[in-house]
């Protein structure tokens, strides 16, 4: 694999490695009486559910709201997690909403309304969310295999079974050959794939990531999209993204949550195709560019909840 052009690295917080809360399951369908069978249908679990969510920063008069009244549910779908992109105007919330599901200050907790993972209201950051943020989270003294490990060393994981899984994990994002290098020594996509190798080899059940490819040129974004969704099929999980790309998040997501300014709030949950062509095989066909247009322009206008984006149509037509 090429090296990546270099970009300079933003110095970011340290990953959070704390214990996991305890994770939810699909309730039991209830007992069928001695003489009827059951017929109860228990759909998937919920596995992140933002009930009436309002976050305001200050207070009094100062106050200033980040989000208000931000409701959805993403279930737990057996042998594959939901892809969720979040787009909308800078200062929407967008990165708000992600940092108060990670359960990081000073963003959470939310000034009111609920958030629940797993069927749990959340309590903080936990091992079962990791995230990913445009800054890599990574310790400049330590190498790629370190960084990479580092998770696992907080958790007491002993020194060969780590040095063994970050090897896994460094030949899975493509730097098998660069474990022994530096974060200063990296590109910035391969600072980057650091990053998701530190993350995931926890084996988070979600993963947040907060305008991951941001800093990166378009061929290496589009490379690092190609990583995510081979990752993301392995790891089976579901993935919330903020991006200000509406191409990235038409690729990406199989939902898309459009959010509107003043205050943030969640205007329409969109569906969108599930990934499964390369991003330069997808971007060629006539549907995803009416769906990315379709999307800029609601955007652009604010718009309201206007129903499903247009292009959908043309591309279940041509399955």
């Amino acid at each position: 694999m090429s090296e990546d052009p270099i970009h300079p690295a933003a110095a970011g917080p340290e990953p959070h490695h704390p214990a996991a809360l305890a994770g939810g399951a699909a309730p039991a369908a209830p007992s069928a009486s001695p003489t009827a069978p059951a017929t109860t249908v228990i759909g998937p679990a919920e596995l992140v559910r933002f009930t009436n969510v309002t976050k305001s920063f200050g207070e009094g008069a100062e106050a200033k709201v980040a989000v208000q009244n931000v409701s959805f549910v993403v279930h737990d779908l057996p042998n594959a997690g939901e892809l969720v992109a979040i787009v909308g105007p800078s200062g929407c919330g967008k990165s708000t909403v992600l940092r108060i599901l990670a359960g990081l200050r000073p963003h959470f907790p939310p000034t009111s309304g609920e958030v629940h993972a797993f069927g749990q209201p959340i309590a903080g950051p936990a091992a079962d969310r990791g995230m990913v943020d445009q800054k890599y989270s990574l310790m400049p003294h330590l190498t790629v295999q370190e960084n990479i490990a580092f998770g696992l060393k907080l958790r007491g994981v002993s020194g060969k079974e780590r040095r063994k899984r970050a090897h896994v994990w460094a030949k899975k994002v493509g730097l098998d050959g660069a474990e022994d290098k530096y974060p200063s020594e990296l590109s910035g996509g391969m600072q980057q794939r650091v990053s998701i190798a530190a993350t995931l080899i926890l084996e988070p059940k979600i993963l947040l990531m907060d305008e991951p490819f941001g800093a990166l040129d378009p061929k290496i974004r589009m490379q690092m999209q190609e990583l995510l969704i081979a990752l993301w099929r392995e790891q089976q999980s579901t993935v919330f993204i903020v991006t200000h790309s509406m191409e990235e998040a038409v690729y990406l997501g199989d939902r898309i949550l459009r959010m509107a300014a003043r205050p943030g709030r969640l205007v329409e949950e969109l569906e969108v195709p599930r990934p499964d062509v390369p991003p330069d095989v997808m971007r060629k066909q006539p549907w995803f560019n009416e769906l990315t247009q379709e999307l800029l322009r609601r955007l652009e206008t604010d718009a309201p909840a206007l129903g499903p984006l247009p292009g959908l149509e043309q591309w279940r037509a041509g399955r």
